[in-house]
This record gives structure tokens, C-alpha cells and sequence, in this order.
């Protein structure tokens, strides 16, 4: 039996398994599982590789950067970005490769149009990383604002009307608002938003956050990150069964 599965904390939001359990009982694949492993701190992914079974792991927060020097090689693409969210095991070797940028890419590329050429990137992890890739690929400028200490980086007070003005795609990377807090949103200036911002929720838990609705009331495009998970879902088979 092959055993795949999710490591992060929390994983109970996850919609992974049941993508993958339907994906097996819909194909008839017999001789594969999948689960999902919350571990406290990544150093408890030290046991999951004594698992015979286990041939490839997605990767979610908090562990997308610190999960790297547990690896035993991270692929040119992965290690340019400085993340993972996917795992192949094969002969006991774990290669740490990255799908957030095919997902994130392909759910984006349709939707972005001459008025989302600036964007704003909520968030700074792993997440965050891929994103900023892509956008880099797509020769789309951005802006990241987070709570951490960078001179880089904006802060939420920061995000003033001149800021809004012109950079008409928001992508929120971070965790607020997933559930089960879902009582929670990004703190930025709701009222600057309008008809010519898209939107753009990583999370997919629930399938409208809060900053969706708030968003999408005032008239905003939106687009949550079912599909991108759905994608990545896609990418991470076709690499365990490379």
C-alpha cells in the first residue's frame, strides 16, 4: 500500500484528503491512501520517515520554509523561491519540490486583465513566496505587506489611498480567516476597494472568507483558492508518479 497525506498545523481544514480519497475511488486505485499528519513543530516529521509506506507528502502552514533542512534535496525552482508544499519519497530520499506556483499561475492567469497589472500581496510566508514568483514571471509588480520587520515590506497602516490607486489586485497569502476562524479578515482600508479590484483568497475553508464577502459586496472581483488547491492536488500526483 502506498501511503501519501498533508503535513502542517492545522490540517483539519483541509480539503486534501477528500480530493485525494475521491480521486482514488473514482479511478479504482486500490493500492493507495491518503491521510493527513498535524504535527505540533516540524521536528516531528522526524518519525513519519521510518513509514515504509509513505511516498509523498503535501506540505501546508506552517512548515513550507521550515520543513527544507529536513530534505534531502529541494528542486532548482523550490529552492529559488525558498518553500515547499510537496514531498516525493522514493528509495527513503525526500525531494522537496513546489506546486503553489503551477497552482497559483494557472487558477490567476485567466482572470488577470491590463487593469490588475500592480498587485498587493497580504502576507510574507511560504505562501506568499510562490506568489511572488509568479508575479514576477507575469512581470506583475507587487507590493507585500506584513506584520513582520522588513523594511521591504509595507505595513496594514500603511495601505493608504494612493496605495489602493493603483495596485487593483489584492492576494491574500496568510491564514486569516480560514476556519474555523472565520470571524476573522485581513486588516486593510475595505472602504479604498471598488468595482476595478480583484480579489484573490488562497484560502478555500470556508469557500467565501470574510474578506470575500466584504470584498465582493463592494463590487470587487473574486476568486478564493479551491481551484489553486485542485491544481496543486493535480501537479503533486503526476510528480509521486513521475
Amino acid at each position: 500500500m502506498r501511503l501519501f497525506g498533508l503535513i502542517g498545523h492545522p490540517v483539519i481544514h483541509s480539503f486534501s484528503k477528500k480530493i485525494f480519497d475521491e480521486k482514488f475511488e473514482s479511478e479504482n486505485i486500490t493500492d493507495c491512501r491518503y491521510e493527513l499528519f498535524d504535527l505540533e513543530t516540524v521536528r516531528d516529521v522526524a518519525p513519519l520517515r521510518a513509514n515504509p509506506e509513505l511516498r509523498g507528502l503535501n506540505v501546508t502552514v506552517p512548515f513550507k520554509q521550515s520543513l527544507i533542512p529536513y530534505l534531502d534535496e529541494v528542486t532548482e525552482e523550490a529552492k529559488i523561491i525558498g518553500a515547499v508544499n510537496c514531498v516525493k519519497i522514493t528509495d527513503g530520499k525526500w525531494i522537496g519540490h513546489n506546486t503553489d506556483i503551477y497552482g497559483f499561475e494557472k487558477s490567476l492567469t485567466p482572470l488577470v486583465n491590463p487593469a490588475n497589472t500592480k498587485a498587493l500581496i497580504l502576507g510574507s510566508g511560504g505562501s506568499s513566496l510562490a506568489v511572488q514568483y509568479v508575479l514576477n514571471k507575469l512581470a506583475i509588480p507587487f507590493k507585500v505587506v506584513s506584520r513582520k520587520a522588513n523594511p521591504v515590506f509595507l505595513k496594514y497602516f500603511e495601505i493608504s489611498k494612493s496605495v489602493m490607486n493603483v495596485r487593483h489586485l489584492i492576494i491574500n497569502t496568510t491564514p486569516v480567516g480560514m476556519f474555523p476562524n472565520i470571524s476573522e479578515l485581513p486588516a486593510i482600508p475595505f472602504h479604498l476597494l471598488g468595482p476595478e479590484h480583484l480579489v484573490f483568497d488562497l484560502i478555500y475553508n470556508p469557500d467565501e472568507t470574510l474578506l470575500l464577502k466584504n470584498a465582493a459586496f463592494i463590487g470587487c472581483r473574486i476568486k478564493n483558492g479551491l481551484e489553486m488547491l485542485q491544481l496543486q492536488a493535480e501537479k503533486s500526483w503526476e510528480i509521486w508518479n513521475e
